[in-house]
């Protein structure tokens, strides 16, 4: 298979961006609930056909880099600087995810969207969550462990519920580290059974 998409693929993606990104400006723009699929698609010049084909719901057009981020939890884990444990570097790529929207207006105020909507706040809760599994693998790998391995999975779903359990926080990074510390704590022990 080729390296580079072929033009059919980038038109694809091209549509599915421009898409997105018509979402999300409505969006922000009118608010979710007085935007409509019709109103998306005349944005970006397709017919509400085409925005199915995309996306199969109105809330997925907010949360388009689901692949992405399940790629960047997975390197989080695999690509870590030895010497670093698993919930510590999980705590390090959580603690970006906060750091990343600080100096960011535009990130601010799609959070400010997702969480002020309730529709968008649970599918975006639901969305990050199916990436348990994956994460879940991978630190079973990791570790030497079975696929099914309830420490990993643990582990997995924790880590991902530290972004709700500090969102909302006066102070979300400490929330974070907290959170951690006693993961990691537990994991100290855990890890030991396991090797």
């Amino acid at each position: 298979m080729s390296e580079t998409m072929g033009r059919r693929e980038r038109k694809k993606a091209a549509t599915r961006q421009a898409l997105a990104d018509a979402a999300l400006r409505l969006f922000l723009d009118r608010g979710y609930d007085q935007v409509s699929v019709r109103d998306i698609a005349e944005a970006a010049d397709v017919s509400t056909t085409t925005v199915f084909k995309h996306f199969p719901s109105k809330e997925a057009l907010v949360f388009d880099q689901d692949t992405d981020q399940e790629a960047a939890l997975i390197a989080a884990v695999r690509d870590r600087p030895e010497g670093v444990s698993v919930p510590d570097a999980l705590r390090d790529h959580m603690l970006r995810l906060h750091a990343d929207g600080d100096d960011d207006p535009g990130l601010a105020r799609f959070i400010e969207l997702t969480e002020s909507t309730p529709a968008l706040r649970e599918y975006g809760r639901r969305m990050w969550m199916r990436h348990e599994a994956a994460l879940a693998a991978v630190i079973a790998e990791d570790a030497g462990a079975p696929e099914d391995d309830p420490a990993c999975a643990a582990l997995a779903r924790f880590a991902l519920e530290t972004v709700g359990f500090a969102r909302g926080r006066s102070d979300s990074r400490r929330a974070v580290e907290a959170a951690f510390g006693l993961l990691a704590h537990g994991w100290s022990a855990a890890a030991r059974r396991m090797s």
